[in-house]
């Protein structure tokens, strides 16, 4: 059918045309169908259906549709009905519960980045990822398929360290001082980390409160030549897009599929160039990773991908029933991060699980005594001297100290109702208020916890503030926080027993 092409001003993740319900009746068409629309050139594009918007006679390109096909509003397109991509197919053979070839995989990861399937087929994916699964085999020809949707970091016959925590745990924060520990002694550790998805502060969102994240390949490649670490955002690079690509129908699902979790990781760590890998998975009620079982299970299938695809692979199992150090938010998580490499052990928490990270990869490196030699690095200084030169190289302050972060201008405690003693801190009840508070887009918002598990209360004792931009926020955070209750403060006398 020759159709009027109308520009679609509207801004779509997947190539889409607009067409008039009674135009669609005759091609034998329907909403979330393709149909192939040919100018200069031909594109497929898939079908939304309207009576108002457009007219008979007429279809509405996006601008991605209109640059495909060489053609301008006001131009006359072939619009015919067209079959989708053969990756649908493998869509539901997955669903089935087959075994995919590495080709169906590159198939459908070019068409997930060409945008030639639509949310609903991605979707459909993720859901059968979740429920059949994939192999150990199957996930390594997945995360290879990945690696290759982008550059690569070429760091030459030199080995390149990398650290990657699950996440899951509120104030993991010590993703800066574990790079500035190890690029101290001389190793190269090229670290890309994500912003936050569900959590108050993931490592670029705090890291941007201090100097910049939004490093391309190039600059990151040349600030790791010049000082052995970087602490980038991953989604300004080209480096293995594809997992961002998934990510964006991924997050109003609330589902993370183990394969697609498994894949995303690993891709990264290839594309980087990643020969010696610590992986921090973080153990405890709230987090990703709820018991010890599921941690050994994720470790076991971490190390056989590293096997497979050439990385040396060394997990921790960390404590996570409560939040890391204090701090939860941006802002406040980088004056804690700041403070622990400026004093050493003044956060203890913090600094421990820091320096056991660190060094394992010094030990991989064959560093013998790693634990204490990162301890050395940090109280020495070194560690902050280090932090300096990267946060320089990245447009920071090369002055820069925990007295210089921002902090939201409205606070409010929260008191002890009672004396005792903290018997738990809910992680997702402190996320809850730290996001209630503005955190992550409110760099200055979030929730400092001034006592933790095991910590003597009397009653009136301030035992969290929470920090806002605006007023609104601060009320807003302080009603979630009345209602979950994120400390548990308990009494000694359990029961009381008696005639």
């Amino acid at each position: 059918m020759e159709l009027i092409a109308d520009r679609y001003d509207i801004d779509l993740p997947e190539p889409t045309v607009l067409l008039h319900a009674e135009d669609c009746i005759l091609m034998g068409v329907g909403d979330g169908d393709r149909v192939r629309v040919s100018g200069e050139r031909t594109f497929v594009a898939i079908v939304s259906v309207s009576r108002t918007i457009v007219d008979r006679g007429h279809v509405f390109l996006t601008d991605k549709v209109l640059g495909a096909c060489s053609t301008e509003p006001g131009d006359r397109v072939d619009v015919t009905s067209s079959t989708g991509p053969d990756s649908v197919r493998t869509i539901r053979e997955k669903m089935d519960g087959k075994v995919l070839s590495e080709e169906q995989l590159r198939e459908l990861v070019s068409d997930v980045m060409g945008g030639r399937l639509s949310r609903l087929e991605v979707s459909s994916w993720l859901t059968a990822l979740y429920i059949r699964g994939m192999g150990i085999d199957e996930i390594a020809s997945y995360a290879k398929v990945m690696a290759s949707t982008g550059r690569c970091l070429d760091f030459g016959d030199r080995r390149v360290f990398d650290f990657h925590s699950f996440g899951g745990v509120p104030g993991n924060k010590i993703t800066p001082i574990v790079v500035s520990i190890v690029a101290s002694e001389g190793l190269l550790i090229p670290k890309l980390s994500s912003r936050a998805i569900s959590s108050p502060s993931g490592t670029a969102d705090f890291v941007e409160t201090f100097c910049r994240v939004d490093l391309d390949t190039d600059e990151v490649s040349s600030i790791v030549d010049s000082t052995g670490g970087v602490f980038s955002w991953t989604g300004a690079t080209d480096i293995a897009p594809a997992g961002d690509a998934f990510i964006t129908v991924q997050r109003p699902l609330g589902v993370d599929p183990r394969p697609q979790m498994l894949a995303s990781i690993i891709s990264k760590k290839l594309a980087a160039g990643c020969t010696d890998l610590v992986m921090d998975i973080p153990m405890g009620a709230g987090t990703k990773v709820p018991t010890i079982e599921m941690a050994n299970a994720y470790a076991r299938d971490l190390m056989d991908l590293g096997e497979i695809l050439g990385i040396n692979v060394e997990c921790a199992v960390t404590y996570a029933d409560q939040p890391l150090g204090h701090a939860v938010g941006p802002a406040l998580e980088a004056r804690e991060c700041i403070e622990t490499l400026e004093k050493g052990d003044i956060h203890t928490d913090v600094a421990d699980k820091a320096c056991v990270c660190a060094g394992m990869i010094l030990e991989m490196a064959g560093i013998p005594g790693g634990v204490a030699r990162a301890r050395e690095i940090l109280s020495s200084g070194r560690a902050m001297g280090k932090f300096r030169e990267i946060v320089a190289a990245q447009g920071g302050s090369p002055d820069i100290s925990s007295s210089d972060m921002a902090i939201g201008g409205f606070s409010s405690d929260i008191v002890a109702d009672r004396s005792g003693f903290v018997s738990s801190i809910l992680n997702k009840a402190v996320v809850a208020v730290a996001k209630a508070a503005g955190a992550p887009s409110d760099h200055g918002a979030g929730v400092v916890i001034h006592k933790k598990r095991g910590a003597k209360v009397s009653k009136g004792d301030v035992i969290l503030t929470v920090y806002a931009e605006k007023e609104e926020k601060l009320q807003h955070a302080l009603s979630i926080a009345r209602s979950s209750e994120p400390v548990d403060v308990d009494g000694m006398l359990l029961e009381r027993i008696g005639s």
